[in-house]
């Protein structure tokens, strides 16, 4: 019997992955856009795409970010500037796009833009530190989805959005896993509507990579310039010890979980965009797999218990 069971298993690993191993034709004829092209993911993905023989359109922030990736690329790459948070340049990129594609319409949008800052404990933050990430892991994903969805409907292709494991449990305060719940619940939403067009959407959740986003000095500065900003009270609360805790925690946990590897995320967001049969999420990282993914399952009380034992205490804590 056990015999028997194993070997199920192991023909539909295998089914799964010649279904998976299948690739779109005509590539050279397709057009992919992906926002946050300046750095990390998003400028290794619109380079490897570009050696795949895609037409790339690159949304990159800053003119240095259009100008090092255009050395590097071919002529079938463009850049172009993009704020995710302004409409207006999402609309003007949205124009180009359209002048590009014609009638073969876009084949992919990858949503990847993203910012990480700033994070910290939430009583430490204001409502404006939650507008601004929100504009742009949020509220940027669905400006640029919205304003491409026709052009996607017309090649019937397919919409990537780089959520996080952090949205689907949160270890941490701040705005970050707020905004990667939001998009994790777009993105479904965005499925369940689209399917009837043709349209698959995928969701990226990647665990710890080594990217601007997860510099530590950035991250320890951060949360230096929050607590400095405290009303003395609430530094009171949580004691002078706390500060210099949270950072030596973050060093340690950051030295044990952050992989280098890029590619296993881009690797993910090249299936979703290339495979005929993409997946519906992808969890890059062995963090993602084997520790927040297995966390996010358990009852709450559980994991709860975890993070407030492995969490530093403020110096009023009642626990």
């Amino acid at each position: 019997m056990f015999l028997h069971t194993l070997g199920l298993v192991a023909l539909c690993f295998v089914y799964r992955w010649y279904k998976e191993s299948k690739k779109v034709p005509n590539k050279e004829e397709k057009y992919v856009y992906i926002t946050g092209c300046d750095s990390g993911f998003g400028n290794l993905l619109a380079r490897h795409m570009d050696k795949l023989g895609f037409h790339v359109i690159a949304g990159c922030y800053t003119e240095k970010g259009e100008d090092e990736l255009k050395k590097i690329s071919s002529d079938k790459l463009t850049t172009t500037h993009l704020d995710v948070t302004d409409s207006e340049s999402v609309r003007k990129v949205a124009t180009l796009i359209g002048t590009l594609v014609g009638q073969k319409g876009l084949w992919a949008v990858v949503n990847n833009a993203g910012v990480a800052l700033p994070s910290g404990p939430t009583d430490w933050l204001t409502i404006e530190d939650y507008k601004a990430m929100l504009a742009v892991n949020l509220c940027g994903v669905v400006d640029i989805t919205l304003s491409v969805i026709p052009l996607i409907k017309k090649a019937r292709g397919r919409v990537v959005n780089v959520a996080s494991v952090f949205g689907r449990i949160t270890p941490f305060g701040g705005p970050y896993c707020v905004s990667k719940y939001g998009v994790e619940a777009f993105n479904d939403s965005l499925r369940l509507n689209l399917a009837p067009f043709g349209v698959k959407v995928s969701c990226i959740e990647p665990g710890f990579f080594k990217t601007n986003v997860t510099d530590t000095e950035v991250m320890k500065n951060n949360l230096k310039r929050l607590w400095d900003r405290l009303p003395q009270d609430v530094k009171d609360d949580y004691g002078d010890g706390f500060l210099e805790t949270s950072l030596e925690i973050l060093d340690e946990r950051f030295k044990q979980l952050t992989d280098s590897d890029l590619m296993k995320v881009v690797s993910c967001m090249e299936h979703a965009i290339s495979a005929v049969h993409p997946r519906t999420r992808y969890s890059p990282g062995w963090d993602a797999k084997f520790l927040w993914l297995p966390l996010s399952y358990m009852p709450t009380c559980i994991s709860d218990r975890l993070f407030l034992k492995t969490n530093p205490k403020p110096k009023v804590s009642v626990l």
